[in-house]
Protein backbone atom coordinates (compact mmCIF):
# COMPACT_ATOMS: atom_id res chain seq x y z
CA UNK A 1 0.00 0.00 0.00
CA UNK A 2 1.63 3.44 -0.80
CA UNK A 3 2.52 5.75 2.05
CA UNK A 4 1.38 8.86 2.60
CA UNK A 5 3.83 10.73 0.80
CA UNK A 6 3.13 8.94 -2.17
CA UNK A 7 -0.04 10.49 -2.18
CA UNK A 8 1.06 13.79 -1.12
CA UNK A 9 2.99 13.70 -4.42
CA UNK A 10 -0.29 13.04 -6.06
CA UNK A 11 -2.25 15.03 -4.73
CA UNK A 12 0.93 17.79 -5.99
CA UNK A 13 0.75 16.48 -9.19
CA UNK A 14 -2.73 17.24 -9.96
CA UNK A 15 -2.75 20.84 -8.59
CA UNK A 16 0.11 21.30 -11.41
CA UNK A 17 -1.17 19.82 -14.36
CA UNK A 18 -4.95 20.14 -13.51
CA UNK A 19 -5.71 22.83 -11.16
CA UNK A 20 -8.08 25.87 -12.13
CA UNK A 21 -8.69 24.54 -15.47
CA UNK A 22 -11.32 22.73 -17.06
CA UNK A 23 -10.82 18.93 -17.27
CA UNK A 24 -12.10 15.89 -19.02
CA UNK A 25 -13.79 13.36 -16.81
CA UNK A 26 -14.16 9.89 -18.03
CA UNK A 27 -14.86 5.99 -16.39
CA UNK A 28 -14.05 3.76 -19.17
CA UNK A 29 -14.51 0.86 -16.74
CA UNK A 30 -17.76 2.24 -16.10
CA UNK A 31 -18.03 1.71 -12.05
CA UNK A 32 -18.00 5.55 -12.32
CA UNK A 33 -19.19 6.61 -15.24
CA UNK A 34 -22.31 8.94 -13.44
CA UNK A 35 -20.18 11.07 -11.39
CA UNK A 36 -17.63 11.17 -14.33
CA UNK A 37 -20.33 12.25 -16.50
CA UNK A 38 -21.79 15.04 -14.21
CA UNK A 39 -17.99 16.26 -13.83
CA UNK A 40 -17.11 16.22 -17.77
CA UNK A 41 -16.04 19.60 -18.57
CA UNK A 42 -15.85 21.44 -14.76
CA UNK A 43 -13.22 23.12 -13.64
CA UNK A 44 -10.62 21.14 -10.89
CA UNK A 45 -10.17 23.16 -8.33
CA UNK A 46 -7.75 21.84 -5.98
CA UNK A 47 -6.55 18.49 -5.06
CA UNK A 48 -5.73 17.94 -1.15
CA UNK A 49 -3.96 14.76 0.72
CA UNK A 50 -4.90 13.55 4.30
CA UNK A 51 -2.91 10.12 5.41
CA UNK A 52 -3.26 7.92 2.41
CA UNK A 53 -6.39 9.39 1.19
CA UNK A 54 -6.45 11.72 -2.02
CA UNK A 55 -8.86 14.03 -2.82
CA UNK A 56 -9.94 16.19 -5.66
CA UNK A 57 -12.06 18.96 -5.51
CA UNK A 58 -14.35 20.96 -8.54
CA UNK A 59 -15.53 23.82 -8.00
CA UNK A 60 -18.85 24.45 -6.68
CA UNK A 61 -19.43 20.59 -6.70
CA UNK A 62 -17.65 18.12 -4.07
CA UNK A 63 -15.21 15.82 -4.07
CA UNK A 64 -13.48 12.45 -5.93
CA UNK A 65 -12.21 10.96 -2.85
CA UNK A 66 -9.79 8.12 -3.70
CA UNK A 67 -7.88 5.56 -1.21
CA UNK A 68 -5.71 3.50 -3.48
CA UNK A 69 -5.50 0.14 -0.80
CA UNK A 70 -3.09 -2.55 -2.05
CA UNK A 71 -3.56 -2.72 -5.41
CA UNK A 72 -4.89 0.78 -6.06
CA UNK A 73 -2.17 2.61 -9.15
CA UNK A 74 -1.94 5.88 -10.47
CA UNK A 75 -0.47 6.53 -13.89
CA UNK A 76 0.11 10.35 -15.26
CA UNK A 77 1.71 11.13 -18.46
CA UNK A 78 1.81 14.37 -21.00
CA UNK A 79 -0.59 14.54 -23.97
CA UNK A 80 -1.87 12.79 -25.73
CA UNK A 81 -3.30 9.79 -23.44
CA UNK A 82 -3.43 6.49 -24.71
CA UNK A 83 -5.94 4.58 -25.40
CA UNK A 84 -8.44 3.28 -22.23
CA UNK A 85 -8.35 0.02 -20.95
CA UNK A 86 -11.26 -1.57 -19.35
CA UNK A 87 -9.26 -1.19 -16.30
CA UNK A 88 -9.15 2.47 -15.96
CA UNK A 89 -11.73 3.45 -12.99
CA UNK A 90 -11.17 6.78 -13.63
CA UNK A 91 -9.53 9.30 -16.28
CA UNK A 92 -8.71 12.84 -16.14
CA UNK A 93 -7.05 14.92 -19.07
CA UNK A 94 -7.16 18.15 -20.70
CA UNK A 95 -4.34 19.34 -23.35
CA UNK A 96 -1.48 18.99 -21.91
CA UNK A 97 -1.59 15.48 -19.48
CA UNK A 98 -3.75 12.49 -18.18
CA UNK A 99 -4.30 10.96 -14.96
CA UNK A 100 -5.22 7.02 -14.85
CA UNK A 101 -6.75 5.73 -11.66
CA UNK A 102 -6.88 1.55 -11.67
CA UNK A 103 -8.01 -0.67 -8.69
CA UNK A 104 -8.40 1.54 -6.06
CA UNK A 105 -10.21 0.62 -2.65
CA UNK A 106 -12.52 3.69 -3.04
CA UNK A 107 -13.17 6.10 -5.47
CA UNK A 108 -16.33 8.15 -4.53
CA UNK A 109 -17.76 11.12 -4.77
CA UNK A 110 -18.24 12.72 -1.67
CA UNK A 111 -19.57 16.27 -0.12
CA UNK A 112 -17.59 18.93 1.64
CA UNK A 113 -19.36 17.77 4.67
CA UNK A 114 -18.52 14.13 4.44
CA UNK A 115 -14.89 15.09 3.51
CA UNK A 116 -14.58 16.89 6.87
CA UNK A 117 -15.79 13.95 8.35
CA UNK A 118 -13.29 11.79 7.01
CA UNK A 119 -10.29 13.66 7.56
CA UNK A 120 -11.99 13.94 11.78
CA UNK A 121 -11.65 10.14 12.03
CA UNK A 122 -7.78 10.18 10.98
CA UNK A 123 -5.02 11.03 13.06
CA UNK A 124 -2.66 13.55 12.68
CA UNK A 125 -0.92 13.95 9.12
CA UNK A 126 3.04 14.85 9.63
CA UNK A 127 2.65 16.02 6.37
CA UNK A 128 0.09 18.76 6.88
CA UNK A 129 0.63 22.03 8.08
CA UNK A 130 -1.00 22.80 11.05
CA UNK A 131 -1.79 19.46 11.91
CA UNK A 132 -1.23 18.74 15.90
CA UNK A 133 1.13 15.94 17.30
CA UNK A 134 -0.47 16.47 20.30
CA UNK A 135 -3.73 14.70 18.99
CA UNK A 136 -1.49 11.26 18.73
CA UNK A 137 0.31 12.11 21.65
CA UNK A 138 -2.69 12.14 23.84
CA UNK A 139 -3.80 8.21 22.54
CA UNK A 140 -0.33 7.41 22.73
CA UNK A 141 0.85 8.50 26.09
CA UNK A 142 -1.77 6.20 27.47
CA UNK A 143 -1.80 3.56 25.50
CA UNK A 144 -0.72 -0.08 26.63
CA UNK A 145 -0.47 -1.16 22.67
CA UNK A 146 3.20 -1.19 20.90
CA UNK A 147 4.53 1.95 19.42
CA UNK A 148 5.08 -0.09 15.89
CA UNK A 149 1.31 -0.73 15.83
CA UNK A 150 0.43 2.76 16.98
CA UNK A 151 2.21 4.08 14.03
CA UNK A 152 0.56 1.99 11.82
CA UNK A 153 -3.21 3.10 13.30
CA UNK A 154 -3.98 5.79 10.69
CA UNK A 155 -6.49 7.16 13.93
CA UNK A 156 -3.52 7.81 15.68
CA UNK A 157 -1.28 8.97 12.94
CA UNK A 158 -2.02 9.17 9.48
CA UNK A 159 0.23 8.29 6.43
CA UNK A 160 2.80 6.51 8.20
CA UNK A 161 2.81 2.85 6.31
CA UNK A 162 5.44 0.02 6.56
CA UNK A 163 8.56 1.26 6.12
CA UNK A 164 8.40 4.59 7.33
CA UNK A 165 7.13 2.96 10.74
CA UNK A 166 10.02 1.01 10.97
CA UNK A 167 12.87 2.85 10.11
CA UNK A 168 11.91 5.92 12.10
CA UNK A 169 12.00 3.45 15.11
CA UNK A 170 15.50 2.65 14.21
CA UNK A 171 16.75 5.84 13.52
CA UNK A 172 15.90 7.04 17.33
CA UNK A 173 16.80 3.66 18.44
CA UNK A 174 13.45 2.87 19.92
CA UNK A 175 12.36 -0.86 20.63
CA UNK A 176 9.08 -1.66 17.90
CA UNK A 177 7.88 -3.50 20.67
CA UNK A 178 7.46 -0.90 23.71
CA UNK A 179 4.14 -0.09 24.67
CA UNK A 180 3.29 3.50 23.84
CA UNK A 181 2.84 4.95 27.80
CA UNK A 182 6.04 3.86 28.07
CA UNK A 183 7.50 6.55 25.57
CA UNK A 184 8.51 10.19 27.09
CA UNK A 185 7.12 13.09 25.41
CA UNK A 186 10.51 13.99 24.03
CA UNK A 187 11.09 10.96 22.14
CA UNK A 188 7.96 11.33 20.51
CA UNK A 189 8.48 14.81 19.74
CA UNK A 190 11.60 13.19 17.83
CA UNK A 191 9.60 10.89 15.92
CA UNK A 192 7.08 13.89 14.80
CA UNK A 193 9.73 15.76 13.53
CA UNK A 194 11.84 12.88 12.00
CA UNK A 195 8.42 11.73 10.01
CA UNK A 196 7.77 15.32 8.88
CA UNK A 197 11.37 15.65 7.34
CA UNK A 198 11.67 11.82 6.01
CA UNK A 199 8.64 11.85 4.20
CA UNK A 200 8.72 15.34 2.87
CA UNK A 201 12.29 14.36 1.55
CA UNK A 202 9.71 11.43 -0.15
CA UNK A 203 7.64 13.60 -1.51
CA UNK A 204 10.29 15.64 -3.21
CA UNK A 205 12.15 12.41 -4.37
CA UNK A 206 8.62 10.22 -5.28
CA UNK A 207 11.00 7.55 -3.39
CA UNK A 208 11.71 6.65 0.23
CA UNK A 209 15.33 7.18 1.46
CA UNK A 210 16.27 6.71 5.12
CA UNK A 211 19.56 6.59 5.72
CA UNK A 212 22.09 9.17 7.14
CA UNK A 213 24.58 10.78 4.62
CA UNK A 214 27.39 8.67 6.64
CA UNK A 215 25.92 5.34 6.20
CA UNK A 216 25.24 5.51 2.70
CA UNK A 217 27.33 3.36 0.15
CA UNK A 218 29.60 5.72 -0.65
CA UNK A 219 30.75 6.38 3.01
CA UNK A 220 30.97 3.12 4.04
CA UNK A 221 32.03 1.46 1.12
CA UNK A 222 29.42 -0.91 0.52
CA UNK A 223 27.42 -1.71 -2.30
CA UNK A 224 23.99 0.18 -2.98
CA UNK A 225 20.49 -1.13 -2.57
CA UNK A 226 19.21 -3.10 -4.87
CA UNK A 227 15.00 -3.39 -4.18
CA UNK A 228 11.66 -2.67 -6.29
CA UNK A 229 10.90 -0.39 -3.39
CA UNK A 230 13.97 2.25 -4.17
CA UNK A 231 16.03 3.94 -1.60
CA UNK A 232 19.04 3.25 0.98
CA UNK A 233 16.71 2.04 4.09
CA UNK A 234 18.37 0.88 7.65
CA UNK A 235 15.70 -1.90 8.19
CA UNK A 236 13.13 -2.58 6.08
CA UNK A 237 12.74 -6.05 4.38
CA UNK A 238 16.94 -6.40 5.42
CA UNK A 239 15.90 -9.35 7.45
CA UNK A 240 18.83 -11.41 8.05
CA UNK A 241 20.91 -9.18 6.47
CA UNK A 242 23.82 -7.40 9.16
CA UNK A 243 22.74 -4.10 10.48
CA UNK A 244 24.75 -1.27 8.78
CA UNK A 245 25.14 0.24 12.29
CA UNK A 246 25.89 -2.78 14.71
CA UNK A 247 26.45 -5.52 12.72
CA UNK A 248 24.00 -7.60 14.17
CA UNK A 249 21.15 -9.63 12.02
CA UNK A 250 18.19 -7.91 11.34
CA UNK A 251 14.86 -9.65 12.27
CA UNK A 252 11.17 -9.79 11.07
CA UNK A 253 7.78 -10.76 12.88
CA UNK A 254 4.76 -9.85 11.68
CA UNK A 255 3.02 -7.41 13.97
CA UNK A 256 -0.16 -5.61 12.98
CA UNK A 257 -0.74 -7.97 9.90
CA UNK A 258 2.39 -6.66 8.74
CA UNK A 259 5.89 -7.43 8.75
CA UNK A 260 7.96 -5.70 11.18
CA UNK A 261 11.58 -5.33 10.52
CA UNK A 262 14.37 -4.22 13.68
CA UNK A 263 17.53 -3.94 14.86
CA UNK A 264 17.68 -5.98 18.39
CA UNK A 265 21.00 -4.50 18.80
CA UNK A 266 20.55 -0.95 18.21
CA UNK A 267 16.66 -0.92 19.40
CA UNK A 268 16.81 -2.03 22.67
CA UNK A 269 14.22 -1.24 25.64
Amino acid sequence: MPEGHTIHRLAEDHRERFAGRPVAVSSPQGRFAQTAALLDGRVLETADAHGKHLFLGFAERGWIHIHLGLFGKYALGPAPAPPATDTVRLRLANDDSYADLRGPTTCAWITDEEKRAASARLGPDPLRDGDDPDRAWARISRSRTTIAALLMDQKVVAGVGNVYRAEVLFRHGIDPYRPGRDLTRREWDALWADLGALMREGVRNNRIDTVRDEHLPGAMGRPPRVDDHGGEVYVYRRANLPCHICGGEIRTAALAARNLFWCPGCQVR
